[in-house]
């Protein structure tokens, strides 16, 4: 009995998940939550008892599926490297995750006044960004909180393109960019010759996806 309920609620969350990423907290409903999830309302009440619950308990999930990824990126050498990384992965989950797409979604309303999921992945960048600086990647005259500012609303960007189809096409437009922002961030080789260090593959723009 106990798994079984077990298994009902999770259904139930993964359907309101997808619910809440499609429609928002306003637009969605407990009633086609409970049809998506194969199960009844009375079901779905007996686990959550209304819909703000059910919101709360999808924004927790989420945070905690998005945390996990976050920490579990591999460290570098290179922190322009991680910064490729940081980003590849805040996309990919906006895009794979439909637990990590309904806290977006669920940010943009009601009910409470949740931290947003950037709280979670600016600090990472940062501390990514400040690395850089004081080992000198970044290229002479671009200060770390510029370089912030720019970074985040590319990874806002990437995380709101989800919806895009990322096959092959997708890769090499995402290379594209990258390069373009490598160029504007790196350090050129003679820089980095200079300051008594090896530059890494990162400044040719090709870091692993």
């Amino acid at each position: 009995m106990q798994e079984r309920a077990a298994r009902t609620r999770q259904a139930v969350l993964e359907a309101a998940a997808d619910e809440f990423a499609e429609r928002g907290y306003e637009g969605a409903s407990l009633q086609r939550v409970a049809g998506r999830a194969e199960t009844s309302i009375g079901a779905l009440t007996f686990h959550f008892r209304n819909k703000t619950a059910l919101a709360e308990e999808v924004r927790l999930t989420g945070r905690a599926r998005f945390g996990r990824c976050l920490a579990g990126l591999a460290p570098a050498a290179d922190p322009l490297r991680e910064l490729r990384a940081l980003i590849d992965t805040l996309a990919r989950l906006a895009h794979e995750d439909r637990f990590v797409r309904a806290v977006r979604r669920l940010e943009a309303g009601p009910p409470g006044s949740a931290p947003p999921l950037a709280e979670t992945w600016l600090p990472v960048l940062r501390g990514l960004l400040d690395r850089a600086h004081g080992a000198r990647w970044l290229r002479p005259g671009v200060a770390p909180e510029e370089a912030e500012a720019m970074l985040a609303h590319l990874a806002e960007g990437a995380m709101a393109a989800h919806g895009t189809p990322r096959g092959a096409a997708w890769g090499a437009v995402w290379d594209s960019i990258w390069d373009v922002v490598l160029h504007g961030l790196a350090a050129d080789r003679g820089e980095a010759v200079q300051d008594g260090r090896e530059p890494s593959r990162a400044e040719s723009g090709r870091a692993p996806a």
